[in-house]
C-alpha cells in the first residue's frame, strides 16, 4: 500500500513541475506580447493639395450636318445618265443625273417656231399701226400673243433645265439610289447629300443651367466611334425656350470637321467649358479608402514617445465627403485640410495609429489625363 502512495506522490510532483515551468512560460509569453510592437509598415504619401480645375457641363448630343438633304427629281423622268459616284465630294452645280428630255425639246421646236411667228406678226402690225393702218387693240393683241409664245418657250427651256439635276450646295454624297433607265416621279429620292465641315452638335441642358450658358462658350466632343480624339467647338445657338416637357434647353454648338471624320446622326458625350477655374483640395484616388459605412483617408502624423522621447510616424484615419473624380485624382470636399500628410499607396495595410515608414521611391506619377498603356 506503500508503494501506490510513493508513486501517486511522486506523479503528483512531476505533474506539478511540468505545470509550474509552463505556467511560466505562458506568463513570459504574455509580458512579450504586451510589450512587443509591430514593426511599421511601409508606405508612400504625398500632401493635399490645391489646385484649380476648370468647371464643365457633361451632357451627350447628336451631330448634325450643317446643310444635309436628299436630292430628288424636280419632274417626271427616265433617268439617262449618272454623273456622279457614291461617297465623293461634289461642288455646288455640279451635275448629278440627266433625265431623258426628248420630248421637251421637240415642244420647244414647236415653241421657238410659235416665238418667231408671233414676233412676225408683231412687227407687220408694229409697222402698219405707225401707218395709222391698223388699231391699237390689233397691235396689242400681237404683243400678247408674242409674250405668250415667248412665256411657253421658256417653260419648256425650265422644263428641260429641271431634268438636268445638279447638286444644291457642297457637300459629300451617299448611297446612290437609282439606276440608268429608272423611271422617276415628281420627288423621287435621287442620292443624300450632307455638308459636314463644319458640323453641328445639339444637346440638352436642364434649365438650372440656363444662366451658366452663353454663346461662344468652348465645348469639347468626343465620340466611340473616333476614339482617342477630342474635337474643339464653340457654342453657336443657345434656343430662346425651355421645353415644358423636360424643363431643359437645346443648345447647338459648331465644329471643325476637315477630315469628316464625324458624321450626322453620331452619338457623342460633350463638355463644355465654363469660363472660371474652381479651386479643390485635391488626393490620389488611391489614397481613399472605400467603405459602404463611409469613406476615410488615412493621415501621417509625428508621435512622441514619452518615456524614450523618440518620435515616430503614425496614421489617422479620417473620414471624408469626397467630390469628383478626374483621372489619378479625386476632390475633397471636406474632412481634410490643405497641407496635410495623407497615405497615397497602401492604404489596404493600415490601421488607426499604425506605426509607418514614408518611401516614395515606388510612388507612382499621378496625373489629371493619365495615358495607360499596355505592358
Amino acid at each position: 500500500m506503500k508503494k501506490y502512495l510513493v508513486t501517486i506522490a511522486g506523479l503528483v510532483g512531476v505533474l506539478l513541475v511540468v505545470a509550474g515551468v509552463k505556467g511560466s512560460q505562458i506568463m513570459s509569453l504574455i509580458k512579450m506580447g504586451e510589450t512587443m510592437v509591430p514593426p511599421p509598415t511601409v508606405i508612400s504619401a504625398t500632401q493635399v493639395e490645391q489646385q484649380q480645375w476648370e468647371q464643365v457641363l457633361n451632357t451627350v448630343g447628336t451631330l448634325e450636318a450643317v446643310q444635309g438633304v436628299v436630292v430628288t427629281a424636280d419632274n417626271p423622268g427616265r433617268v439617262t445618265d449618272i454623273l456622279f459616284t457614291a461617297g465623293t465630294e461634289v461642288k455646288a452645280g455640279d451635275v448629278l443625273i440627266h433625265q431623258d428630255t426628248s420630248s421637251e425639246k421637240a415642244q420647244l421646236r414647236a415653241a421657238e417656231a410659235s416665238v418667231a411667228l408671233a414676233k412676225a406678226n408683231l412687227d407687220r402690225v408694229s409697222a402698219l399701226f405707225k401707218k395709222k393702218v391698223s388699231s391699237r387693240s390689233e397691235l396689242d393683241a400681237s404683243e400678247a400673243r408674242h409674250k405668250e409664245a415667248v412665256a411657253q418657250a421658256d417653260n419648256i427651256r425650265t422644263s428641260i433645265d429641271k431634268k438636268t439635276v445638279k447638286a444644291p450646295f457642297d457637300g459629300r454624297l451617299g448611297i446612290r439610289l437609282v439606276n440608268v433607265g429608272s423611271d422617276l416621279s415628281t420627288g423621287s429620292a435621287i442620292v443624300s447629300l450632307q455638308e459636314v465641315d463644319p458640323i453641328y452638335v445639339n444637346f440638352s441642358l436642364p434649365q438650372r443651367d440656363l444662366p451658366k450658358l452663353a454663346a461662344g462658350l468652348k465645348v469639347r466632343l468626343s465620340s466611340d466611334a473616333v476614339p482617342g480624339r477630342v474635337f474643339d467647338g464653340d457654342i453657336s445657338t443657345i434656343n430662346p425656350e425651355i421645353d415644358p416637357a423636360t424643363r431643359s434647353v437645346k443648345v447647338q454648338a459648331t465644329l471643325s470637321n476637315e477630315d469628316l471624320s464625324l458624321l450626322p446622326g453620331m452619338y457623342a458625350k460633350v463638355e463644355i467649358v465654363l469660363p472660371q477655374a474652381e479651386p479643390v483640395l485635391v488626393v490620389p484616388v488611391t489614397s481613399v479608402s472605400y467603405a459602404t459605412y463611409g469613406d476615410s483617408v488615412f493621415i501621417v502624423e509625428e508621435e512622441k514617445n514619452e518615456e524614450s522621447g523618440e518620435t515616430s510616424q503614425v496614421v489617422r484615419q479620417k473620414f471624408v465627403r469626397l467630390g469628383e473624380t478626374r483621372g489619378d485624382f479625386v476632390t475633397i470636399k471636406a474632412g481634410v485640410e490643405e497641407g496635410e500628410t495623407v497615405v497615397s499607396t497602401g492604404v489596404f495595410k493600415l490601421r488607426n495609429n499604425a506605426p509607418v515608414n514614408i518611401n516614395n521611391e515606388t510612388q507612382p506619377e499621378f496625373s489629371l489625363n493619365p495615358t495607360p498603356e499596355d505592358s
